[in-house]
């Protein structure tokens, strides 16, 4: 029998009342895409860690709050930053780990954002005020509605074999300079960076977008997610 790799998936907080919680658009997306999701504690020491990274065959950095400007050595210069203490400590000990036994990871929103920060490059702390834009990168519902595109470059490009791509957007941060470990995939209209790729790993994408509300109807976000568990699989040829 073949088992499905094991994903694991980071969770989402609520501060205020004090939950772990999880959107099932990632999950399903995951499953979708043959993959077997299991939702992360929020706590965890280096050992749980290191135990973690070892059982998952990858790992979906999903979106959520903001990424705390300290990580990428600044200060809150908006007013406007809402960040998540706790998140920020589990994944700056996940991604670490995750990393150094390079296991493929996919980051969503915040996921993108995060791993640009711990990689260090730095972010737009409110796009609005930092970064005017025709583009509103904030829709409302319904989430699964493209509204913007992209255009796309490197491995998504040659992955879905064409030039752009129509995404939704929900997020108020976006990154500002990329890491110069990251090679960027896709571009908007008004120049924020959308997607990129890490070098030198077995796989380490990230997507500003939000693949997991879309997949059911759109065939390239499905892709994306079949495109990342199956370079979980060992005997994988992807490239």
């Amino acid at each position: 029998m073949n088992n499905s790799p094991i994903i694991g998936v980071t969770p989402l907080w609520d501060a205020e009342r004090k939950s772990v919680w999880m959107l099932p658009d990632y999950l399903d997306g995951i499953k979708a895409a043959g993959g077997l999701p299991i939702v992360l504690p929020l706590e965890m020491t280096e050992n749980d860690a290191d135990q973690i990274v070892a059982t998952c065959d990858g790992f979906l950095f999903t979106g959520g709050q903001d990424v705390a400007p300290e990580l990428y050595g600044t200060k809150d210069s908006t007013g406007t930053v809402v960040s998540s203490p706790e998140r920020d400590k589990l994944e700056m000990l996940l991604l670490k780990k995750a990393l150094q036994a390079d296991k493929p990871i996919f980051g969503i929103c915040r996921g993108f954002q995060f791993l640009n920060a711990f990689l260090g490059g730095t972010l737009w702390q409110d796009l609005p005020l930092q970064h005017p834009s025709e583009i509103v990168h904030k829709q409302g519902k319904p989430y699964d509605s493209p509204t913007h595109q992209v255009t796309l470059s490197g491995n998504l490009k040659t992955l879905l074999g064409k030039e752009t791509l129509e995404v939704n957007t929900l997020h108020h941060q976006a990154v500002k300079d990329l890491s110069g470990d990251l090679v960027p995939m896709a571009v908007a209209p008004d120049g924020l960076i959308e997607a990129a790729q890490m070098k030198g790993k077995r796989f380490v994408w990230a997507v500003q977008w939000h693949p997991e509300y879309l997949f059911k109807t759109d065939p390239d976000s499905l892709t994306i997610f079949k495109h990342f568990v199956g370079r979980t699989l060992p005997a994988c040829a992807c490239c």
